[in-house]
């Protein structure tokens, strides 16, 4: 059975398209994104992101589809003490 792909909206608007268990750096990295990373084993919430609202630790979350037919609309989580 063919793997429907997720449709996925960055914070500059472009929208790309990826499947299920995909990882959020590679697709990040499609649109122009370096997601930063720390650890990498998500104890240092460097990676965090947000989709769709929820706060997501890229470096041990895979791309997955909440809702068929449904957009991931990617944020990033800022630091108002790094300021960024």
């Amino acid at each position: 059975m063919k793997q429907s792909k997720i449709k996925i909206k960055w914070p500059n608007n472009i929208e790309t398209y990826a499947s299920e268990g995909d990882d959020w750096f590679s697709i990040a990295e499609t649109v122009g994104f370096e997601i930063p990373t720390g650890c990498l084993t998500g104890s240092c919430g460097a990676c965090e992101i947000d989709v769709n609202g929820e706060t997501v630790r890229a470096c041990i979350s895979n791309i997955k589809s909440t809702k068929k037919g449904c957009t991931l609309r990617v944020s990033f989580t800022t630091d108002p003490y790094w300021g960024n």
